[in-house]
């Protein structure tokens, strides 16, 4: 993790590193609580489960809760997870991970990202980090149980590291059962000093409840409760068993450059048993990449080079269709009917080249373009038969600087352009059927731009006095930004109304701060702070003038102390506060601002890999939402458009590992 940290000093802008050490020292249940505390990232679990809600910079405001995210590159080990449906939320299990690399916005393009939200790495353990045996059970509120078994070990050349989690849930609101099984597994071989390789297995099943949306009103007086009528039709989404199989390998040319080959292959079959029908999908992608670094002197002068490919696309077979679920919407059809089917096709393709180059001492000026290939084509083929299909072509230049004033001190700034086309899948959102058993269905494809944007970001990092911090500022010109509505009508076929906007602009503060506060002989009282400024809006749009887009709360704060003692007893306390969350565009739905408070008190054996923690998490039982969907409009200022935190609950952990 150390290398990993000092890699990203090299980048000139916002990033983060999160130790899966200090996260394990609590409840684990899902990504959200992985990505805590990190300034610019904005990520939370909607009833606890695996679909979250994850913006960086304002992306993804555009896909609400589903079971795909955009807006965001997500890699597993410098392998790609990121498709043209987006990143899927099932895999993204937190434990087994050792470490996860965070690159904010424009950071992410050595990596291959052009998207706005930037670049996420999941790092899992392998056999020369991981402990030979290890254990770990979570158990508390709401029904919730989580179990963990893994292994790691080292033989010869060879090493191995292999995970095994078990979740359940009954949920804190109604409807929000889920359950979930997964495996993490990997293999690697060292030829030689010069090239290793390695092999990579994730699969996973879940079950989720879906509760869908409230209103701020039934949110203050009662947040168990699930919107009617769905509460009653039992709504849930499966995922039978997402596959993904990779492969990465590293060639040390020399000393001065390195060669990484990857590739990639995810099935991820899910069926959403939504309103009136059920929409099934098969997934299908295969992806690569390839990473070329060289580190080379001009001129007396340090300078690196990186060249990469990003590729990724949709399989043969890849489509998705509706049938019939409920009897009383299509009394006179059986059940499992075929309504329509769709076929879905398209890639992505991002060419990179970057130049780190050291003009004078301690000073480095960088410099870099990318061009992306991003075609998209899908077909209806029942109960009509239509085709689309578009061939965007972009150039992404970015530039920037990075002086380091001290060896712990530095300030940085950097100007970038992103690029993300659609998710696949959303470019069915024209037309509906307005005859036949397809009624209210979607039938048209809407013609959906690229959404790009130019960024500039200032900043500065570093450490005095055992004090670290890292603040930026960035602010984004976004053309064609790709948002969402859900409507009553496309809620009842698990669909929602997709376009681009006219000119918006997404501006903001990252700000973080660890440290520690007193140190004593065998003990010491640390502090993590994090607070995220988001101001997004239109620019002078013709329906809704500058209004804030909806999604994400314009200021967000997490903070903790926390007290490690000599005789292995530590206490944390921890406070997450939120403004409002605009839910509709005309600004009229808001969420209501919250903060709300937790404890942990945990005990780990000096010298070992035990420990047990006791958890109370939201103290006051504060009734909140962390999230929305939004709407076009509200009615009297209020509109079910909210999804409902936790409220009081407590958690209890054991972990067990050795060697």
């Amino acid at each position: 993790m150390r290398r990993a940290a000092a890699r990203l000093l090299s980048i000139p802008g916002g990033t983060s590193v999160v130790d899966s050490k200090m996260v394990l020292k609590q409840r684990n249940a899902t990504a959200a609580d992985l990505l805590s505390y990190q300034p610019g990232v904005y990520a939370q679990a909607p009833a606890g489960s695996d679909d979250i809600r994850l913006s960086i910079r304002g992306s993804g405001l555009q896909v609400g809760s589903n079971a795909t995210r955009a807006g965001i590159i997500v890699l597993f080990d410098d392998l790609p997870a990121t498709t043209p449906i987006g990143s899927f939320n099932e895999l993204l299990e937190p434990l087994g991970t050792n470490y996860t690399e965070i690159l904010r916005g424009g950071n992410g393009f050595d990596r291959g990202s052009l998207q706005l939200g930037g670049l996420i790495n999941y790092h899992t353990f392998t056999g020369y980090d991981a402990k030979t045996f290890q254990g770990r059970v979570e158990a508390g509120s709401f029904g919730y149980v989580k179990e963990q078994l893994s292994s790691g070990h080292v033989f010869g050349k060879s090493d191995y590291y292999i995970s095994v989690t078990n979740s359940y849930r009954s949920g804190y609101q109604e409807q929000t059962k889920s359950t979930a099984f997964g495996i993490n597994f990997n293999y690697g071989y060292r030829f030689n000093d010069s090239i290793d390789t390695r092999f990579f297995f994730r699969y996973r099943q879940t079950y989720e409840g879906n509760p869908y949306y409230l209103t701020r009103a039934q949110i203050r007086e009662n947040p168990k409760q699930a919107q009617a009528p769905y509460n009653t039709w039992g709504t849930y989404t499966i995922e039978p068993g997402t596959k993904y199989f990779g492969n990465r390998t590293t060639i040390r040319i020399d000393d001065n450059s390195r060669l990484m080959i990857g590739a990639t292959y995810i099935d991820a079959p899910m069926n959403h048993q939504l309103g009136n029908t059920a929409s099934i999908y098969d997934n299908f992608y295969l992806s690569g990449v390839v990473r070329y670094l060289r580190n080379d002197k001009i001129f007396g002068h340090k300078s690196d080079t990186t060249l990469g490919v990003y590729a990724t696309g949709d399989l043969p077979g890849s489509q998705f269709y509706n049938v019939v679920r409920r009897a009383a919407a299509y009394p006179t059809i059986p059940l499992g009917t075929l309504l329509n089917r769709q076929k879905l096709g398209g890639s992505s393709t991002v060419f990179h080249v970057s130049n780190n180059t050291e003009i004078f001492k301690n000073f480095w000026l960088t410099a870099g373009g990318a061009l992306s290939y991003d075609p998209r084509s899908g077909s209806v083929r029942y109960p009509v038969v239509n085709h689309f299909s578009t061939h965007p072509l972009n150039f992404a230049p970015r530039g920037g600087f990075r002086y380091q004033i001290t060896p712990d001190i530095r300030l940085y700034g950097n100007v970038s352009r992103s690029v993300q086309s659609a998710q696949d899948w959303q470019f069915l959102s024209g037309s509906r059927y307005t005859t036949g058993p397809a009624t209210g269905m979607t039938e048209g494809w809407q013609k959906l731009e690229p959404q790009t944007a130019t960024t500039f970001e200032v900043g500065t990092e570093g450490t005095w006095r055992g004090q670290h911090w890292s603040l930026s500022y960035y602010h984004s010109a976004v053309h064609n930004e790709l948002l969402q509505v859900v409507t009553p009508v496309s809620q009842l076929y698990n669909s929602a109304v997709f376009s681009n906007a006219s000119r918006t602009t997404h501006q903001g503060v990252e700000a973080g701060v660890t440290g520690t506060l007193y140190k004593w002989n065998g003990g010491d009282i640390t502090y993590m702070q994090s607070y995220t400024y988001s101001d997004f809006r239109y620019n002078h749009d013709a329906v809704f003038g500058h209004n804030r887009l909806p999604g994400v709360p314009v200021h967000y704060y997490q903070g903790e102390v926390h007290a490690d003692f000599k005789n292995g007893f530590y206490t944390t306390f921890d406070v997450e506060a939120a403004s409002s969350i605009t839910a509709s565009y005309d600004n009229k739905a808001k969420t209501a601002p919250y903060h709300i408070y937790s404890y942990t008190l945990g005990y780990l054996w000096p010298k070992k890999s035990r420990r047990v923690y006791l958890q109370l998490h939201n103290l006051a039982n504060k009734h909140y939402a962390m999230g929305v969907v939004p709407v076009y409009t509200a009615t009297n200022g209020d509109a079910a458009a909210e999804m409902p935190g936790d409220g009081f609950g407590v958690f209890a952990g054991v972990d067990i590992g050795f060697n």
